[in-house]
């Protein structure tokens, strides 16, 4: 049996990552013809498929620059693409550079589909190229790579091996995502308090230097703890790691007395990590995940309040979110941009509310409130963030589990100086097609940034929001 492949591609995988092209090593790919035509419907418009739809017709045009019929036959030679970040591209992370060989189809099938599959859909048309070339290259295994699940379950039931597209997938099993912080075992300070040193910072905060084999495994601005009874104990924050050394210092406390945030208090351990990173001038990124009522969005604004009105850190709060289906033309609502966004943004009303009614004042005195707030926060379209530059704001993503990493980069890339941008979302409730948990932008940015100096990430565990909604989160 041939050691090399042959990867027939699904029109989905190349409108979700145009530089799968050069991500299959040494192995040949199959382009039928049906996918051509796919990508020329697709490419017109300003959404993200479109975009990408024209990106691999440029890549086809460069490939074939210049060659005659006769080479499309034999096949294009792939040239190792030199993405972003530098290194070659391969068939999964750190793979080796392409080397195969890129096939049209130039001739129809002659194989034609079992009877028990009516009809000659774009898919049906793909699985007969599937099978025409099994029937030719009987020594090389032929595997269909594509992200419709459907078609996968088609091209098993005749005999035509598949996979799904996993180049983009960030890791192996969401289990092993960071999440922020770390508990520390109970025996931390007889192994690692040897040659501990602390002191005091410019700011009076607590500040601990530790050695020890635990060092090794832990993260700038990752968040450490020892519980004591009471459910609170020693917390502390990674501020520099130097080989098996650490700075560590005590972080702040806001789940009572005065260190409330816009009349917030922290109701557990995680909320209290996300309000520390949240109020850092030092971060400039900040990712929170969590399921439906574990307090992200109040979170965020609270602390976006606290630094725009209270001290006047950034000028204004930008709110944003994912318009499900992601890139959808906001046209069709009446009114302005923010108008149009309006529907969309009931979640950050709600958490506004909250914030209002916390106070002690009047009806007058909140509505006064509420006028200053509509002026400091803007609502903005994803749709409308391409070469826009943010100065001195404080930007948040709402939803971003729905966001593509090509997306994510896209909108990280806005960000000026003396901004910070909090990204916001629960990985169960992915609404784009072609997205998972694994894939997801956000799940990536968790990922790259771990350890950043200036980034951090908590997951928040606990829903917060009623007894009757943890409790039907708990048995529903």
């Amino acid at each position: 049996m041939n050691k090399r492949k042959i990867f027939v591609l699904d029109t989905n995988v190349l409108l979700h990552d145009p530089t799968s092209l050069f991500r299959f090593e040494e192995h040949d790919l199959f382009i039928p013809m049906v996918v051509l035509e796919e990508l020329d419907a697709s490419k017109k418009g300003t959404s993200e498929v479109a975009r990408n739809a024209r990106q691999v017709s440029r890549f086809f045009d460069e490939l074939m620059h210049g060659t005659d019929h006769a080479q499309i036959e034999k096949g294009l030679p792939l040239p190792s693409v030199r993405s972003g970040n530098g290194h070659g591209s391969g068939r999964g992370r750190g793979g080796k550079p392409a080397s195969g060989r890129l096939f049209f189809q130039t001739r129809p099938a002659d194989t034609s589909l079992p009877g028990l599959i009516p009809g000659n859909k774009p898919d049906n048309s793909i699985l007969v190229v599937a099978l025409e070339l099994q029937t030719q290259h009987p020594t090389r295994k032929v595997t269909l790579v594509s992200k419709d699940i459907n078609l996968r379950i088609k091209a098993a039931i005749v005999g035509v091996h598949t996979e799904d597209y996993h180049n983009d997938q960030v890791l192996d099993d969401l289990d092993l995502l960071y999440t922020g912080y770390k508990e520390l075992p109970a025996n931390f300070w007889s192994t690692h308090g040897d040659k501990m040193q602390s002191w005091q910072d410019s700011r009076g905060r607590a500040m601990y230097r530790i050695e020890g084999p635990l060092v090794k495994d832990w993260y700038v601005n990752q968040f450490l703890y020892i519980p004591d009874e009471g459910g609170r104990g020693l917390e502390l924050m990674v501020s520099r790691i130097e080989g098996n050394s650490a700075e560590l210092r005590v972080i702040r406390d806001y789940r009572h007395g005065k260190s409330s945030v816009w009349g917030i208090h922290a109701k557990n351990r995680e909320q209290n990590f996300t309000l520390n990173l949240l109020l850092d001038p030092e971060i400039d990124f900040v990712t929170i995940l969590g399921t439906a009522g574990t307090g992200k969005t109040l979170l965020a604004l609270a602390a976006g309040l606290a630094q725009t009105l209270d001290e006047p850190r950034y000028r204004e709060i930008i709110m944003t979110r994912v318009t499900v289906p992601v890139g959808e033309d906001i046209g069709f609502l009446p009114g302005t941009e923010e108008e149009k966004m309006t529907p969309w943004m009931g979640a950050l009303m709600d958490n506004l509310e909250v914030l209002t009614q916390n106070s002690h004042a009047g009806d007058w005195e909140r509505a006064a409130t509420n006028d200053l707030l509509a002026k400091r926060i803007k609502i903005r379209s994803l749709n409308f963030m391409r070469g826009r530059t943010f100065l001195n704001r404080y930007i948040i993503i709402d939803e971003a589990q729905n966001l593509t990493a090509k997306q994510m980069k896209t909108l990280i890339t806005r960000v000026g100086p003396g901004s910070k941008m909090v990204c916001l979302g629960n990985l169960g409730q992915i609404d784009t097609p072609y997205l998972t948990e694994t894939t997801s932008g956000l799940t990536y940015v968790v990922d790259r940034f771990r350890g950043w100096p200036h980034g951090g990430h908590v997951t928040l565990a606990r829903g917060e929001r009623s007894r009757l909604a943890a409790y039907a989160s708990e048995i529903l």
